[in-house]
């Protein structure tokens, strides 16, 4: 939605966007392999110290899904110096907050601390890397935890299936490990014996599998004496072997339905695979994204919800990943309308991407957002932070967090028209009809 805004904000807006797309950070290697960037802003007494390591639930042995996020949760037990539970206690009691999250490529953890607090932050994410204790309590305790998570975000919320992917993956892929899902089986999680997440650990949590960011209010040469302190002694792991496995174009349209016991409202689903996330045509997709499904002025919203009253809500998931990305796009009925027509009336609208250049108006309205969105995400040294290991660890390239901006304005009408008809056609997509389970008679 347009907002107007004052001269003075516009103006404000204009200089921090200038601001934002010079992110200044120094980047080093330790001899045992653990990559290092440094972002300095001593605008305000913060610091986030964040480690992200490149392994994800791609990496999971067939048979044995969940581990990656797993560990998301198992590595804040306790460390043989970190007694177990008091992770968070540490955390807060020093007035930080910290968090993780997994995805199906990589695994971030991080702490925000007020800068005197640093050398803490420097200090419990090499114990989490060094000296983790990974013993049967602490794994029979996150295995109820995952579980409970799973039965809350996935089983027993509405459109779980759509939003985490375990009724869409296993459709758009036949051999890749992105057929599964981050959350993965709790008969999996069930089965690992605890050799097996002491083997993942020692495979995938070497200082040569990751990459630690400090940004915010921090002395360089300081800084650089603690991490060496901390870091350069742990010793390196075994060299990781990336996954290279390539699926087999979509060419016939996946039909499917898929139940879930938590809607009354029914959808039409639409799902493409798309290319890696450092492709350009990776970028075009995200603006198609906003064109087709992005918030209240989107042509989907407006042409099914506002005018034809067909549709509840308009959603979309664009899932850039490292070896292929997922574009899900799909519309809730309303009343009695047929997902046939739902699917028809998305279908109208692809089409016309297919075969119209979209207006200029539109065209500059997609370029503002895309520059808000940026500047949003580099707000604040957390958000610098993430995007910083991001970009080195998944993109190959740090300095992404000034230059993407410009590849989302070198990106034309035309561009827009050629990427909608390369990879929405309906030959190339799972079409599912996502249902309310029937009523047992």
């Amino acid at each position: 939605m347009m907002r107007r805004i004052s001269l003075a904000a516009f103006t404000l807006i204009s200089a921090f966007a200038g601001f934002a797309q010079q992110v200044e950070f120094e980047e080093y290697k330790l001899d045992n392999g653990l990559d290092v960037i440094l972002h300095q802003d001593n605008s305000a007494p913060v610091v986030t110290v964040g480690v992200m390591y490149h392994v994800g639930a791609k990496d999971e042995e067939e048979g044995r899904t969940g581990f990656a996020h797993f560990f998301e949760h198992l590595l804040f037990e306790g460390t043989e110096n970190i007694d177990r539970g008091e992770w968070f206690n540490i955390v807060a009691a020093n007035g930080g907050s910290n968090n993780a999250n997994t995805t199906q490529d990589r695994t971030y953890y991080y702490e925000t601390f007020p800068s005197n607090n640093l050398k803490l932050g420097l200090w419990m994410e090499s114990e989490r890397m060094l000296h983790p204790v990974i013993n049967q309590i602490g794994v029979d305790t996150q295995n109820e935890v995952v579980k409970e998570e799973k039965r809350t975000r996935v089983d027993n919320a509405p459109y779980g299936k759509i939003i985490y992917g375990t009724g869409i993956n296993h459709y758009m892929f036949d051999k890749h490990p992105y057929k599964n899902t981050t959350i993965g089986t709790m008969e999996d999680l069930d089965a690992a014996k605890l050799e097996e997440f002491k083997a993942f650990f020692d495979k995938y949590y070497g200082p040569n599998n990751a990459t630690l960011v400090v940004a915010g209010d921090i002395d360089k040469k300081q800084t650089k004496e603690w991490i060496n302190d901390y870091f350069a002694s742990i010793p390196k792991g075994p060299k990781v072997e990336r996954v290279d496995i390539q699926e087999e174009p979509i060419k016939e349209t996946i039909v499917a339905k898929e139940f879930d016991d938590n809607i009354q409202i029914p959808a039409k689903i639409f799902v493409y695979r798309t290319p890696p996330m450092t492709s350009r045509d990776a970028y075009v997709l995200d603006m198609i994204s906003s064109i087709l499904t992005g918030g209240k002025s989107s042509r989907m919203y407006k042409k099914m919800v506002d005018e034809n009253k067909e549709a509840l809500q308009v959603l979309a998931f664009p899932r850039s990943q490292e070896d292929y990305g997922m574009y899900t796009i799909g519309a809730l009925a309303m009343g009695d309308t047929p997902l046939e027509q739902l699917g028809e009336s998305m279908d109208e609208e692809i089409q016309k991407l297919k075969t119209e250049l979209i207006s200029e108006k539109e065209y500059q309205k997609l370029q503002n957002e895309f520059e808000n969105n940026f500047v949003n995400a580099n707000s604040s040294v957390q958000g610098i932070a993430a995007s910083l290991a991001t970009y080195h660890t998944l993109y190959g390239d740090t300095d992404l967090i000034n230059e993407e901006i410009e590849i989302y304005r070198d990106i034309t009408r035309e561009d827009i028209k050629e990427v909608a008809n390369k990879y929405l056609n309906k030959n190339q997509r799972l079409d599912l009809d996502y249902l309310p389970t029937p009523e047992a008679e």
